[in-house]
Parts: C-alpha cells; sequence; structure tokens
C-alpha cells in the first residue's frame, strides 16, 4: 500500500509530516520520537511495537482528515464539472507520461517528427473556449524532469493547441516540486472547493478519480496550486528556454 503526502508544517522539508496510508483509514505520522522519560513513563497501554512522535496542533487541526476517505469513481462521474465550475479549474500534472497519450493517433505522428503544436478543436478544446468566454480560467501545471522523458516532450509540443484554445499551461520542474513539497499526484481543483484526485497503475493508465470536498483535503491542494504556480513558467517561456539549450 502506498503513501499520500498530506501536508507538512515545517519550513525545512523534514518534520513534521502527515501520510495517508492508501487504501486504508490509517494516517501515518511523520515528527521528532518522544524521548521523555517522564512523558514515557506516563503512557498507557504501550505495545512493544508502538512508538510515540510529537507534531505542532496546527498540524492535526490543518490536515488531519475529517470525513471518511473517499471511494474511488470513474473520471467520467466528474465531467460535468469541466463545465459547471464557476470560476478556476486547475491541475496538477506530475507523472512522467500517460497511457492516454500513447494510444492516440497524435503520438505515433510525434515520434515520426511531425508538427503537433497546431491541431483543430475537439470536444475538449470547444469547451474550453466556452468556458474562458464566459471569463472562466483553465489552468495547469505540468512536472518535468531534467531531461524531459518523452511523454513530457509530447505534451510540451502539442500544447500550443490547448493554449490557443484557452488555456493557461505551465511547466515546473520536478526538483523545484519536491523542494516545494508539493504532492506526487495528479489532481484537478474546483473553485477551489472539490478536488477530484487520479488513480494510475503502473501502466499511466487511469483507474477514476476520489473526488471529496474535505476542508482538509482543499486547502492542501490550494496551498500546493498557489506554490506550483508562482514557481511556474509558462509553456511558450519553457520551450524557447528547452529550445535553447539544445
Amino acid at each position: 500500500m502506498g503513501l499520500r503526502f498530506i501536508g507538512t508544517t515545517s519550513d525545512d522539508g523534514d518534520c513534521p509530516t502527515l501520510y495517508e496510508i492508501e487504501g486504508t483509514n490509517k494516517i501515518l505520522v511523520q515528527g521528532e520520537r518522544e524521548t521523555d522519560p517522564e512523558h514515557l513513563a506516563a503512557l498507557r497501554d504501550v505495545k512493544p511495537s508502538e512508538t510515540f512522535v510529537r507534531v505542532p496542533r496546527s498540524l492535526l487541526a490543518r490536515y488531519a482528515p475529517r470525513t471518511e476517505a473517499p471511494a474511488l469513481q470513474p473520471f467520467s462521474s466528474i465531467t460535468h464539472l469541466f463545465r459547471e465550475f464557476r470560476h478556476t479549474a486547475w491541475r496538477l500534472e506530475t507523472r512522467r507520461g500517460y497511457a492516454s497519450d500513447r494510444r492516440s493517433p497524435k503520438w505515433q505522428r510525434f515520434l515520426a517528427g511531425e508538427d503537433i503544436a497546431r491541431e483543430p478543436d475537439n470536444v475538449w478544446r470547444e469547451n474550453v473556449r466556452t468556458q474562458t468566454a464566459q471569463g472562466k480560467r483553465f489552468e495547469r501545471v505540468r512536472l518535468v524532469d531534467e531531461p524531459m522523458t518523452r511523454g513530457q516532450e509530447f505534451l510540451l509540443a502539442s500544447a500550443p493547441s490547448n493554449v490557443a484554445a484557452g488555456e493557461d499551461i505551465r511547466n515546473l520542474t520536478r526538483q523545484k516540486a519536491q523542494q516545494l513539497r508539493l504532492p506526487d499526484y495528479d489532481f484537478w481543483l474546483f473553485d477551489s472547493r472539490v478536488v477530484a484526485r487520479f488513480a494510475f497503475d503502473d501502466e499511466d493508465t487511469t483507474l477514476g478519480v476520489y473526488v471529496t470536498d474535505d476542508p482538509a483535503d482543499v486547502l492542501a491542494a490550494c496551498q500546493a496550486r498557489d506554490a506550483a504556480w508562482h514557481y511556474a513558467t509558462r509553456t511558450a517561456d519553457f520551450a524557447r528556454r528547452v529550445r535553447s539549450g539544445m
């Protein structure tokens, strides 16, 4: 079972931190080990396998889940949100590639060296145009490795079509994301109120989404968005930087 980073109150990235043990209703707490003999002597019903850590109250107040873990839903269950959101739809993309990209006809054209920067509108881009014409915002931050993977190169090469439709897509190095303690999972954040976190298999295929409006999850997503957006680079500027480094 994997760990999902929830949040931290540490400025240095060491501790304290909360993680969710995926597939369970349990939380893993990282903090300084309790060593005060008086405190240890006062603990009750201690099993040999147990240990104890210190964390600030603010960590639990800010991030501790307050509701039951959401169930996995098909991605189709949130498609209406891309039309019905009122202000912002924001995406964090963390993976090194996506199975849906590799299965698209455009992937083979990309591998053959064709220009895929300008594509005709599809259902997604038509909706982006419709929503942004009403003053709404579609925004993404994509994490990129150094050097970039083929999947990341594909997304950068094909991004101009989505940007032309109205999306604001930006890029951030994975190294910087790790320094910022950004989550290591993909999610959509709608109107700073609803989070849809993706689940993938080992082949980068989307299994579904976990949808929640739990205040702790929403706050963590908002904080990740604000940090990522501040440091990320617009697609056109990032592409010029990549070309100049070749």
